[in-house]
């Protein structure tokens, strides 16, 4: 029976049978799409393609994988279809995942799993293996989203991946480096209407100077040519320390600003451009934790695209996903999933700690930063007094301080002890850089998910969805055609419960006002985790961040 109720009860659930593990192990692709079996009424509107990115692959002969964003990446599709539906699965044929395949090992080193050199090779030639440059991972596990007439499967390196939303081929890889000044890019771009695509990434400059350039990616060409081609750095954002950028996975846009928050979690650039010379260094491996910067916020202009040198100042907290951002009477409003302190998250998300039993994963969350939903506030004009925030709805403060920085303190939206409300949505259409109420997510109980959450932002009342030994993922939302209120909609979220004796992976459709259920599309294989991705519809694509036509 499907469980409805607010975060207050959500701390009885457990999971001791450990049902989790089985989203974190290794399937086959599938010949060809299988029929689901529909339960319920899908709406007659509600058509086209659900697509998912994780991995699938979570070791090649017998070495292992051992990072959550290592296993390779496996493309999953939900064809939806006057009432039908059916699933299908391929790996997207990258080069770490073609070459591993071919040698039967891990040939590039992944987020936390290190390469090594081929045991067969002698001496020698293994010897050089270290001194031959960086190989970066082009593993695309993390996010899909269109550029133009096409689709990109992409990780955060500099390497996006071009694939067929429709028969999930692989098509070709593209070095964004051949472009753009950069060396890797967010998962995580904005999109407006017009198809236009903004970006950020970090940028190691003459004389290993380090900023942050926001990029743009113009909407598809009259001549039909690539998009790509005619990419471009808007403006650029310094970093905090010259030879330690920090990690950044999102960032915020409003109607006229972005939005970037640089953490205390920094990769450390010399360890990085000589880890390859170390014998079984990882990506990991290069970064730590500045435990006397806090947190940094960053303002630029869209048009004209200029930094803006105001100093916002906060405590430490990790962040993966921005939920939304807006501008409201002189001052930017800024929601996020944030993680007190400054330890990295990313630690905790080892397999071998996600595989364990459910009292040692519980043990091991006890350690980690907590999560919570809090709201920011930036005022864009400098001006003196205790607190500079004059929104009535807020309790988010913003101090001058002698030195000339604005100390930013936030308003709390949701927190509850190792319950994250994490992989946020929106309606992106209509909502995205504009005051909106409703805010979608995949609830986590203690790193493992297991509900789906819906949350006011205004009044901090939630809706939740759950079902026992049931592991969903992030919710897409679809809105309803021509609706007027922000929730008329949909959402889809891939579920997996792995005790049933048939059909244990299924699309799941819930009404997107009060999380019941509409229907859901069975199939019978069990589908691993899966990270981010988009609904489209020949022509309308929704990402997680838009829905543009």
């Amino acid at each position: 029976m499907d469980v409805y109720f607010h975060f207050c009860f959500i701390f009885r659930i457990q999971h001791p049978a450990g049902g989790y593990k089985k989203i974190f192990e290794t399937c086959g692709e599938l010949n060809e799409p299988i029929p689901a079996i529909v339960v319920g009424v899908i709406p007659e509107w509600l058509s086209g393609s659900l697509l998912r990115l994780g991995p699938g692959l979570f070791e090649v002969g017998a070495e292992p994988f051992y990072h959550l964003f290592d296993g390779q990446a496996l493309m999953h599709k939900f064809d939806l279809k006057n009432g039908h539906v059916t699933y299908y699965r391929k790996f997207v044929k990258t080069d770490a995942y073609v070459r591993a395949m071919t040698e039967k090992r891990v040939v590039i080193t992944e987020f936390g799993t290190a390469a090594y050199p081929d045991p067969c090779k002698n001496i020698f030639s293994r010897f050089f293996t270290y001194f031959k440059g960086i190989e970066v991972t082009d593993n695309c596990l993390v996010n899909v989203y269109p550029v133009g007439e096409d689709f990109y499967a992409c990780t955060e390196t500099n390497y996006i991946t071009k694939v067929d939303p429709d028969t999930l081929e692989t098509l070709k890889k593209v070095d964004l480096c051949d472009y753009l000044s950069v060396n890797g890019v967010t998962a995580h771009p904005h999109i407006e209407s017009d198809g236009t695509v903004y970006n950020l990434g970090n940028c190691f400059g003459k004389n290993m100077s380090l900023a942050y350039n926001i990029v743009k990616i113009p909407s598809t060409q009259k001549d039909k040519s690539d998009p790509i081609a005619k990419s471009k750095v808007l403006v650029q954002i310094p970093s905090s320390e010259r030879f330690k950028p920090s990690y950044v996975h999102s960032f915020g846009m409003t109607e006229n600003y972005f939005v970037f928050v640089e953490t205390p979690i920094k990769i450390n650039l010399l360890k990085f451009l000589t880890a390859w010379s170390i014998w079984g260094t990882n990506y990991m491996d290069c970064f730590e934790s500045n435990e006397t910067m806090g947190t940094w916020f960053h303002l630029a202009m869209k048009d004209p695209a200029k930094y803006i040198e105001h100093k916002f100042r906060t405590s430490a907290f990790n962040l993966f996903h921005h939920i939304n951002s807006y501008e409201d009477d002189g001052f930017i409003v800024v929601d996020l999933c944030t993680w007190k302190g400054h330890e990295f998250v990313y630690n905790y998300l080892y397999l071998a700690n996600l595989r364990e039993n459910w009292e040692e994963v519980k043990k091991a969350a006890m350690r980690a930063p907590q999560p919570e939903v809090r709201r920011y506030v930036l005022p864009i004009d400098e001006k003196q007094g205790k607190n500079l925030i004059s929104l009535p709805y807020t309790t988010a403060t913003a101090v001058m301080r002698s030195d000339g920085t604005i100390w930013l303190e936030p308003e709390v939206l949701f927190s509850g002890p190792r319950q994250a409300f994490e992989f946020p949505q929106i309606n992106y259409s209509k909502f995205s850089g504009k005051n909106y109420s409703y805010a979608y997510g995949l609830g986590l109980n203690h790193f493992i998910p297991d509900r789906i959450c819906k949350l006011n932002v205004k009044t901090k009342e939630t809706w939740v969805w759950q079902e026992p030994d049931s592991y969903p993922s992030e919710p897409i939302f679809v809105q309803t055609p021509d609706s007027v209120e922000e929730d008329d909609g949909v959402l889809l979220s891939i579920v997996v419960n792995p005790g049933a004796d048939q059909r244990p992976g299924y699309l799941l459709i819930l009404n997107a006002r009060d999380l019941t259920e509409i229907a859901r599309a069975e199939v019978e294989v069990i589908i691993p985790v899966t990270f981010h991705g988009i609904h489209y519809c020949k022509c309308i694509y929704q990402n997680t961040n838009t829905l543009f036509t």
